[in-house]
């Protein structure tokens, strides 16, 4: 359990760098076209670069508009440019921690509502705190057990 931390800790990290990159949107025309005209690059010369067509070229940033580009094309077109292509993930709750903390209270929701409905069923319905208390047991004993059942 303490390897399965370290590497979520060591993710985390470099997530954080991705952080403030989620906030740039694509330019309209999508990054090659951008770039590729805000440094003076003709589609031929781009083409000649990448050892395509002018068409190809043209191909190519309606693909990545569309974004059915593969990340191959995207790497070499960042060669071509002189540039390097970075990518990542960013959880849509800030951290995998979060992420984590988020499906454990999901799951551990779904086991303790499912038990105290049966309790109810019997006539031993518990109390709202008690059922809340239950929940925070259960999501913190799921966080720190990762099992896989979390992603299902």
């Amino acid at each position: 359990m303490i390897k399965k931390k370290l590497q979520i800790q060591h993710l985390s990290t470099k997530i954080e760098a991705f952080r403030n990159i989620q906030t740039i949107p694509m330019p309209p025309s999508g990054w090659i076209r951008a770039i590729r005209t805000a440094l003076g690059m003709s589609m031929q010369q781009l083409g000649n670069r990448l050892s395509i067509t002018k068409q190809s070229v043209q191909d190519m940033e309606r693909r990545e508009k569309d974004g059915t580009i593969s990340l191959k094309s995207l790497k070499e077109t960042a060669h071509a440019l002189d540039m390097q292509l970075v990518y990542g993930f960013v959880p849509k709750d800030g951290s995998l921690e979060k992420l984590i903390e988020r499906k454990a209270k999901e799951l551990a929701m779904q086991i303790v509502l499912r038990t105290s409905n049966s309790m109810k069923l019997e006539d031993q319905e518990n109390s709202k705190k008690r059922i809340e208390k239950a929940i925070q047991e259960r999501t913190a004993e799921i966080v720190s057990e990762m099992p896989k059942i979390l992603w299902d």
